[in-house]
């Protein structure tokens, strides 16, 4: 079904294309004012769920995808950079009096900073040796948060200001209680987000990303220069982690350590695998379904998450390749896979090996 409506997309004209996307835009921007039965969740209120987790995985899930679907490098203490945005909004806004647009660039940059001190002495090791040493990452932020006082300890960081209202807009007014102008504020960030991640796609740097991602010793004896390149990856999904985080801290205008745990950077990873790692569309989809289907079926209670852990279980068995994979992506799994069925990986046909060894 969604190769065929991928398919059907790509045979559509420019303009074409560019009216739906237009329209999809239109779509979201209405969402949270029209209550739709079979999109409803019964037990939350609808708003408040596209804000958070949907609309906060959405645009972590993009930043996350730069790192593992674009570059090819694992994360799994993503939640870290998520964190330090976080963390950026409480101290400035409390302790410095300083506004949302004033905190929003600080904490971006410092959260790329946190990427390439991260990725400096690290990022010469691959595979499971850098997931695990990402994974140490993530739970040395939440621990120092934690045990240093300055940054609120075990309570947290609490009175963190809201974004500035917008004067005689009615409904862009930033409170406690309504979660639309910060679903709508999130919703521009991501739009813009994705704008940069599609130019990304289509430069130098995306290139080498892709050619780090399928081969980093062939991409670096064709000139590639795959340290330098992965550290823009950590650092622009760093970047990106830090940015929602900054956005999540001055809607809850509360913060603790428990906010930020391994759970959260394992979800984030799952939303990326889920949707189609390295696809832009897809890793969006996938985020989107995996905050939102646990609101959905929040009535069956504490059994949603079996539930909900077995269907992810039966994607990944019939579907590795993700929802909406990308193209090379899926061609990739399919060609493993047929190998696989013939028993022949790694073997060479006798009729090639014959026309090989004749003189």
């Amino acid at each position: 079904m969604t190769d065929r409506i991928a398919a059907w997309w790509e045979g559509l004209t420019r303009w074409q294309r560019i009216a739906g996307r237009v329209l999809l835009l239109a779509a979201a921007v209405a969402l949270p004012l029209v209550r739709v039965p079979i999109l409803d969740t019964p037990r939350s209120d609808f708003a408040s769920v596209l804000f958070y987790p949907v609309g906060i995985y959405v645009l972590v899930a993009i930043g996350l995808n730069i790192v593992v679907g674009m570059a090819g490098l694992l994360d799994l203490g993503y939640v870290a950079f998520f964190a330090i945005g976080g963390y950026c909004m409480g101290l400035l806004g409390v302790n410095a009096g300083w506004s949302f647009f004033e905190i929003l660039p600080v904490a971006i940059v410092a959260s790329m900073l946190a990427g390439v001190i991260l990725g400096t002495p690290t990022l010469r090791v691959r595979g499971d040796y850098l997931a695990i040493v990402t994974l140490g990452f993530g739970e040395i932020i939440r621990i120092t948060a934690r045990n240093t006082d300055s940054l609120g300890g075990p309570r947290g960081l609490f009175g963190i200001p809201h974004p500035p209202s917008v004067p005689g807009v009615e409904s862009l007014e930033f409170g406690v209680l309504d979660p639309k102008p910060y679903y709508w504020l999130l919703l521009v960030f991501i739009v813009i987000v994705i704008a940069v991640v599609r130019r990304l796609e289509s430069s130098r740097v995306g290139r080498a990303w892709t050619a780090i991602r399928e081969d980093e010793d062939a991409a670096e004896l064709m000139g590639v220069a795959t340290f330098q390149y992965k550290l823009w990856a950590f650092a622009m999904g760093a970047g990106i982690g830090g940015l929602a985080g900054t956005v999540f801290a001055a809607k809850v205008i509360s913060i603790t350590p428990d906010n930020f745990t391994l759970i959260l950077s394992i979800l984030f990873l799952a939303a990326v695998v889920l949707g189609g790692s390295g696809n832009l569309v897809g890793v969006i989809v996938g985020a989107a379904l995996l905050a939102y289907l646990p609101e959905r079926f929040r009535v069956f209670s504490e059994l949603r998450v079996l539930v909900f852990g077995a269907a992810l279980v039966a994607v990944m068995i019939f579907r590795p390749q993700g929802l909406l994979p990308s193209r090379r992506r899926a061609a990739e799994l399919t060609e493993a896979d047929s190998a696989g069925g013939l028993g022949t990986i790694g073997a060479v046909d006798p009729a090639t090996q014959a026309e090989a060894d004749a003189p």
